[in-house]
Formats: structure tokens, C-alpha cells, sequence
């Protein structure tokens, strides 16, 4: 069973989320919540813990993974970022958005979608992955925690822990984070578009 990590959602506990870093660091899956709703994480050069989540998601080859930042500072490693692109990134993070930009050549390939080459960047606002993220020191590869053939992401950590405890290796409950997942913005063409309507006020980025 996985580790089942109760930490307070606004002010959470550093020795709590140092498990779950150290977790992920080992190779683990962990659950974590966010400023949308919860999400399955792992270690970006991990590719067991990778085909992990995509077992658990039932997701293809085109699945779109998205890298989870602290800060903008952190995007340039796996990013072609131009201005126009950091103006509105700048403006519009942290924040419950995935942008989807052109990857670098530091990127995996494995990350990346297999076409267009481009990788999902998210900043979230919300303290518990500001903390996990600062402890990890680097970003963390994640997806939703949206089950197959469900319309509605898993958010309660009892739940995920009755469902997921076999599949994970730690989940991080930080109370009731949202159901709605992140608005995605595709700013590899311009004008930018649209790909999804989430929690994420989308009219700056439409026409």
C-alpha cells in the first residue's frame, strides 16, 4: 500500500512532503492536489514511473504529459519560450493553466508528443506542489488524476487511496482541491488556441 500523507492544504508540513520527494526521487508515483484537482506525478527521467501513469490512465502514445514548474525560471530548460510567448505566461502564471509549447532538445522524447514535439509547462498556485516542488528542487512530470471512462477527476484522498492505494506508491492528501482540470492553451502556433476549457479564465487567450 502506498503512503497515505495528511498534510494542511494552505500551510503544509515540509516533513511530510520530503516523504513524498524522496519518493519520487526512489522511482515512485505519487498523488498529489493542485489548483484544479489532484494529479498523478513522477520523476521527469523516469520512464517506469511514466508508463505507470499511463497504464493508470489507459493513455496512448499522443497523451500529452505537462511538466510541473515552481516558477517560469524553471521552463527554459524544456521550452522554446519567444517573447510574446513569456508575456503571457508571465501574466497568466501561477495559475490553473497548461501551456503547451515547443520542446527543447533536453526534453525526452518520451514526454513529448510524438508529431508536433511539444510538451505541456503548468505553474500551479497552490501551496502544497510549491512546497514539493522546492523540496524536489526540479520539475515534476504529471497528468491528471482522471481515471478511463470517467467523466470527473478523482478529488477526495480517501477516495484515491481506496481506489489507487495498490497502483501508488504515495498520495498526498490535501483536502478537497476542485474537480475541474486546467484550461490548456496551445502556444506552439500563433495566434494561441484554445485546446480546453478548464478552471482557467480562457478569454485572454481568445480572438
Amino acid at each position: 500500500m502506498s503512503e497515505y500523507l495528511e498534510v494542511h492544504p494552505k500551510n503544509p508540513q515540509a516533513r511530510l512532503l520530503k516523504v513524498a520527494v524522496d519518493c519520487v526521487r526512489k522511482g515512485g508515483l505519487i498523488a498529489y492536489p493542485t489548483d484544479s484537482c489532484y494529479a498523478l506525478g513522477c520523476h521527469v527521467g523516469d520512464k517506469d514511473a511514466l508508463e505507470r501513469i499511463r497504464r493508470i490512465r489507459q493513455a496512448d502514445k499522443h497523451h500529452h504529459f505537462t511538466l510541473v514548474c515552481r516558477d517560469l525560471s524553471e521552463i527554459a530548460r524544456y521550452a522554446r519560450v519567444e517573447t510574446w510567448q513569456f508575456r503571457l505566461l508571465k501574466a497568466h502564471t501561477p495559475g490553473p493553466y497548461t501551456f503547451l509549447l515547443e520542446a527543447t532538445r533536453e526534453t525526452p522524447r518520451r514526454l513529448q508528443h510524438p508529431k508536433r514535439r511539444t510538451i505541456g509547462i503548468r505553474v500551479p498556485e497552490h501551496p502544497v506542489p510549491q512546497l514539493l516542488l522546492e523540496l524536489l528542487g526540479e520539475p515534476i512530470m504529471t497528468s491528471t488524476l482522471m481515471l478511463p471512462g470517467e467523466d470527473m477527476p478523482l478529488t477526495d484522498g480517501v477516495q484515491i487511496r481506496e481506489r489507487l492505494g495498490h497502483e501508488l506508491d504515495a498520495i498526498i492528501d490535501g483536502g478537497h482541491c476542485g474537480i475541474e482540470p486546467t484550461t490548456v492553451v496551445d502556444l506552439a502556433v500563433s495566434p494561441p488556441v484554445v485546446v480546453r476549457q478548464g478552471r482557467g479564465d480562457a478569454a485572454p487567450f481568445q480572438a
